[in-house]
């Protein structure tokens, strides 16, 4: 019997980060190409700077676990 969408996505986090990442790549490709609207496609330049700043070393990116631990301070959880 196949997994539900609950069950799967369970799964899914529980995986190790690179199989996470290759999984989540694999997703997006399977949805083809997408019309960008106005903002969208601001959105997909700005991700595309931000991309390229950290991979030139002009910015240096901060682990999702320590900024997401800096959130939970501030919002007091």
């Amino acid at each position: 019997m196949p997994l539900t969408f609950e069950e799967l996505s369970s799964e899914a986090i529980h995986l190790p980060v690179p199989a996470r990442e290759e999984l989540v790549a694999r997703l997006v490709e399977s949805l083809g190409p997408v019309e960008l609207d106005d903002v969208g496609r601001l959105w997909a330049a700005e991700a595309i700077d931000r991309r390229d700043a950290v991979r030139s070393g002009k910015v240096a990116p901060n682990p999702g676990d320590e900024v997401l631990a800096e959130i939970r301070r501030m919002v007091g959880r």
